[in-house]
């Protein structure tokens, strides 16, 4: 609005002389389109005439004056509109300082690489869930409408995945358009943070082993996603949805959650029936994985060990209560 208001003021003042020498000479007895022509002769300063020949004291002095507040209004305009561009730009500039700082201290968060369809889903989960987000694009208008910490540039050159952050963050998702840019950020970010976890998106079936040879730790194809979706959907409706609205939607007060045992747990060490992790937290475990292998509903025999990764369901205060005693505070 502040923009729009100077902007108008500035063309205003450009007018006003217009205006004002038109109706001056129309006063001074110059036919409209002489009176215009004079006036626009003379604040253009493109060679001064006299339309209606020699002009008398009178229309000398109202042309003196009318050139001294043309030059005056033209020179405040323009200072208005420079003083806008250095606003605009100095905004900018202090807003890419802020945002540069604000991910320089971010640590062990998530960059996503696209913001596109795909993108902006994934972006607005991860944030809606309380994880910290970068995202890369190349697109200034999507990045600032999506309200998220984010770098402007090629997620495919390393000063730019550098900027995001890349050596600090935990995850990165590869959501570009096409496979061999993907393909080429997943290469990038491993060589960057051989730690990081990498989840790719896959336009190509043929892609998603490259995509793995390159450093990505699962590939995603989002056509095969969504076809084995509605397959669901048909085959047992009520199923599928429930797993939506307990992993998406927050409608219901259950939720699915992992979480990795850390070595100084608690539990490591115990069994499943001697944790007691449903009377002590209330959360009820479907799974456990160990080494890339999934055994769901585990024996309560099974003893478990720093690094196996849990699959439990529960309200949030039993998941929260389960998580301190799986990743107990340091």
């Amino acid at each position: 609005m502040e923009l729009w208001r100077d902007v108008r003021r500035a063309v205003l003042l450009l007018l006003g002389p217009i205006v004002v020498g038109t109706i001056g000479y129309l006063l001074l007895g110059l036919g409209p389109v002489g009176a215009l022509y004079q006036t626009v002769t003379t604040l253009a300063a493109v060679g001064f005439i006299e339309v209606d020949g020699p002009f008398g004291t009178g229309e000398r002095l109202f042309t003196i004056a009318l050139i001294v507040g043309g030059i005056i209004c033209v020179a405040y305009a323009l200072g208005i509109v420079l003083d806008v561009l250095v606003r605009r730009r100095l905004a900018v500039h202090l807003a890419e300082r802020r945002m540069s700082r604000a991910i320089s201290d971010m640590s062990g968060h998530t960059v996503v690489c696209g913001l596109g369809r795909v993108g902006r889903i994934i972006a607005g989960q991860l944030s809606r869930a309380g994880r910290a987000v970068v995202v890369i694009d190349t697109d200034q208008e999507r990045l600032a409408a999506s309200q998220l910490a984010h770098v402007v540039g090629d997620a495919t050159t390393d000063e730019v995945l550098e900027s995001a952050g890349i050596e600090r963050a935990a995850a990165l998702i590869a959501a570009l358009d096409t496979d061999a840019a993907n393909l080429y950020v997943a290469l990038t970010a491993r060589a960057m943070n051989p730690r990081l976890f990498i989840v790719a998106r896959a336009r190509d079936e043929h892609a998603a082993a490259k995509l793995r040879h390159a450093g990505a730790d699962r590939v995603v194809n989002p056509q095969h996603i969504g076809g084995a979706r509605m397959a669901a959907l048909a085959l047992q409706p009520n199923v599928a949805e429930f797993l939506d609205v307990v992993m998406q939607e927050g409608d219901l007060e259950y939720r699915l959650e992992e979480l990795e045992l850390a070595g100084s747990s608690t539990l490591v060490g115990a069994s499943l029936r001697a944790a007691q992790i449903r009377e002590r937290s209330g959360a009820l475990i479907l799974a456990l994985r160990r080494a890339g292998i999934f055994t769901t509903n585990p024996d309560p025999t099974t003893v478990m060990q720093a690094g196996d990764v849990l699959i439990a369901i529960g309200m949030r205060e039993q998941l929260d209560r389960l998580g301190a005693i799986a990743r107990p505070a340091s």
